[in-house]
């Protein structure tokens, strides 16, 4: 292990030093204070002083444009000087870039950042470990878009190295810079999924100033932090063992009952899913209208088997007279073409 630690310290060095745009930067100086020294030292026009400066810091061996003075040859001895240092820096930087492969990298990642800009409605998850990976998995199923925020240069590689096009970005969660490059001001949901629960309340607590209308959802491993991070701003706090214990013993109970919701919710690959139809997701003309008036199992197939008011309670096989208000929503079950057809439904009427 010591090895493999300082192999990666060894590798991450050189990203400090060595730059492609400073090389750059330092070769077009020298070509300019080189061109301008010949002009002023020598009164070459500026095309005569730019080929000087080509034929010096190359080595090509070609004759000078015109006669030296003393001091014009003392300046071309200084300028093959700096020129040898110059000319290190950008072999160095170059073999980084080139055998290291780091150019790929920086065009991959700067090809990330340009999708990841132009993402919107997305979910941002923050930690890609053994629940990280169930949630991007599903998220992969539902062709949801999102963004994975991980600071563990082995996670990140083990991303990279996955069939999938997923989006990431390597760094700190916690950090406001970070949520900001992961387009947090347009995301529609974040996911704390850190394996600790004061990075998950610090990253709740920094989202929900960032974008008050966040859908937020964070992972506790203590009971004790779920109520803080609720008070940070999670509208949802999940304890993985707890759901797990409740699972097993459902399973005991009523093996019947879990075994047909874990169909239903695309464990066993099928089809069946859940929709959640707001107040404002319906068109004009049937916002207000009770359920019997919208005919919604009879144009699509999918049954509305839960609905939620304003205050956040739930009726479950809400009866023909329930109608929507602002704030409230139905739950719709239906198989993947039957929720299709209630979208496009919704979309055509609202257009």
């Amino acid at each position: 292990m010591p090895a493999k630690s300082n192999l990666l310290h060894f590798y991450r060095v050189p990203a400090n030093f060595l730059s492609l745009r400073i090389a750059v930067l330092l070769v077009a100086g020298e070509l300019l204070l080189g061109s301008m020294g010949y002009v002023l030292l020598e009164g070459y026009s500026w095309g005569d002083a730019f080929y000087m400066v080509v034929i010096t810091i190359s080595t090509v061996g070609f004759t000078e444009v015109e006669p030296l003075s003393e001091v014009g040859r003392f300046f071309t001895a200084g300028l093959i000087f700096v020129n040898i240092a110059v000319f290190a820096y950008l072999l160095a930087v170059l073999s980084y870039f080139i055998v290291e492969g780091e150019i790929f990298k920086r065009m991959h990642l700067n090809q990330i950042t340009v999708r990841i800009q132009q993402l919107e409605n997305h979910i941002i998850l923050c930690g890609f470990g053994k629940y990280g990976k169930e949630i991007a998995n599903n998220l992969n199923e539902h062709q949801t878009p999102y963004v994975i925020i991980e600071n563990d240069p082995e996670k990140i590689q083990l991303i990279q190295e996955m069939d999938q096009d997923i989006l990431y970005l390597e760094g700190d969660a916690t950090q406001d810079d970070t949520l900001f490059e992961a387009g947090i001001a347009n995301a529609r949901g974040l996911i704390a999924a850190l394996g600790e629960d004061s990075e998950n309340l610090f990253i709740v607590l920094s989202s929900r100033q960032l974008n008050p209308k966040l859908t937020i959802v964070s992972r506790a491993i203590k009971e004790r932090s779920q109520a803080k991070l609720i008070k940070a701003g999670a509208n949802h706090v999940v304890m993985p063992e707890n759901i797990g214990g409740f699972y097993m013993a459902m399973l005991m109970n009523k093996p019947g009952a879990v075994e047909f919701f874990s169909f239903i919710t695309s464990e066993y690959h099928s089809d069946m899913g859940f929709e959640e139809l707001h107040y404002h997701d319906l068109p004009e003309s049937y916002q207000g209208r009770p359920i019997r008036d919208l005919h919604l199992r009879s144009q699509t197939g999918a049954n509305i088997i839960g609905y939620r008011d304003h205050l956040g309670r739930y009726q479950v096989n809400p009866t023909p007279e329930i109608s929507l208000q602002p704030g409230e929503a139905f739950i719709v079950l239906g198989s993947e073409e039957q929720l299709r057809l209630l979208r496009e439904i919704c979309k055509k009427a609202k257009g």
